[in-house]
Protein backbone atom coordinates (compact mmCIF):
# COMPACT_ATOMS: atom_id res chain seq x y z
CA UNK A 1 0.00 0.00 0.00
CA UNK A 2 1.62 3.34 -1.06
CA UNK A 3 0.92 6.28 0.71
CA UNK A 4 0.10 9.86 0.37
CA UNK A 5 2.30 12.56 1.19
CA UNK A 6 0.98 15.82 1.18
CA UNK A 7 2.24 18.59 -0.65
CA UNK A 8 3.88 21.00 2.48
CA UNK A 9 4.19 24.02 -0.09
CA UNK A 10 5.75 25.28 -3.34
CA UNK A 11 8.49 27.62 -4.34
CA UNK A 12 8.07 29.39 -8.09
CA UNK A 13 12.04 30.00 -10.11
CA UNK A 14 13.12 33.02 -10.86
CA UNK A 15 14.98 34.20 -13.73
CA UNK A 16 18.11 34.23 -11.37
CA UNK A 17 17.86 30.53 -10.12
CA UNK A 18 16.37 31.54 -6.64
CA UNK A 19 13.82 30.26 -4.65
CA UNK A 20 12.06 31.81 -1.53
CA UNK A 21 11.78 29.28 0.94
CA UNK A 22 8.18 29.00 2.27
CA UNK A 23 7.12 30.22 5.68
CA UNK A 24 5.85 26.99 6.58
CA UNK A 25 9.35 25.46 5.57
CA UNK A 26 11.00 27.74 7.59
CA UNK A 27 9.60 27.70 10.57
CA UNK A 28 9.97 23.50 10.35
CA UNK A 29 13.23 23.96 9.66
CA UNK A 30 14.00 26.26 11.65
CA UNK A 31 15.85 28.84 9.77
CA UNK A 32 15.71 32.95 9.27
CA UNK A 33 17.63 35.15 7.71
CA UNK A 34 21.25 34.26 6.75
CA UNK A 35 20.67 30.64 7.44
CA UNK A 36 22.90 27.92 5.20
CA UNK A 37 20.22 24.80 4.19
CA UNK A 38 22.02 22.27 2.06
CA UNK A 39 20.81 20.30 -1.35
CA UNK A 40 21.43 16.74 -1.53
CA UNK A 41 20.23 13.88 -3.86
CA UNK A 42 18.85 10.86 -2.29
CA UNK A 43 17.45 8.32 -4.50
CA UNK A 44 15.94 10.22 -7.36
CA UNK A 45 14.95 12.68 -4.78
CA UNK A 46 16.50 16.09 -3.91
CA UNK A 47 16.48 16.58 -0.22
CA UNK A 48 16.86 19.95 1.50
CA UNK A 49 17.95 20.51 5.13
CA UNK A 50 19.29 23.14 7.77
CA UNK A 51 22.90 22.93 7.42
CA UNK A 52 24.57 21.14 10.40
CA UNK A 53 21.92 18.48 10.39
CA UNK A 54 23.44 15.43 10.13
CA UNK A 55 22.76 11.67 11.28
CA UNK A 56 25.22 9.65 13.17
CA UNK A 57 25.57 7.37 10.14
CA UNK A 58 26.06 10.38 7.88
CA UNK A 59 28.77 11.89 10.00
CA UNK A 60 30.50 7.97 9.93
CA UNK A 61 30.60 8.01 5.97
CA UNK A 62 31.68 11.09 5.47
CA UNK A 63 34.46 10.53 7.95
CA UNK A 64 35.33 7.03 7.23
CA UNK A 65 34.02 6.09 3.37
CA UNK A 66 31.46 3.11 3.50
CA UNK A 67 28.80 2.10 5.50
CA UNK A 68 30.38 -1.11 7.01
CA UNK A 69 31.19 0.19 10.42
CA UNK A 70 33.43 -2.96 11.30
CA UNK A 71 36.43 -2.03 8.82
CA UNK A 72 36.08 1.87 10.12
CA UNK A 73 39.45 2.93 11.79
CA UNK A 74 38.64 4.08 15.47
CA UNK A 75 40.67 6.60 15.43
CA UNK A 76 38.27 9.76 14.72
CA UNK A 77 40.72 12.56 14.31
CA UNK A 78 42.67 10.98 11.92
CA UNK A 79 39.15 10.40 10.29
CA UNK A 80 38.42 13.64 10.20
CA UNK A 81 41.96 14.63 8.73
CA UNK A 82 41.34 12.48 6.15
CA UNK A 83 38.08 13.92 4.97
CA UNK A 84 39.55 17.33 5.07
CA UNK A 85 42.70 16.47 3.29
CA UNK A 86 40.46 15.04 0.16
CA UNK A 87 38.09 17.76 0.71
CA UNK A 88 40.19 20.46 0.52
CA UNK A 89 42.87 19.05 -1.83
CA UNK A 90 43.79 21.19 -5.01
CA UNK A 91 42.79 19.84 -8.01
Amino acid sequence: MKLLQAKLAQSRLTAQGQISVPAEVRRRLGVGPGSVLEWEEQGGQVVVRKAGQHSSADVHEALFGGTDTAAASPDVKEGIRKYMRKRHARS
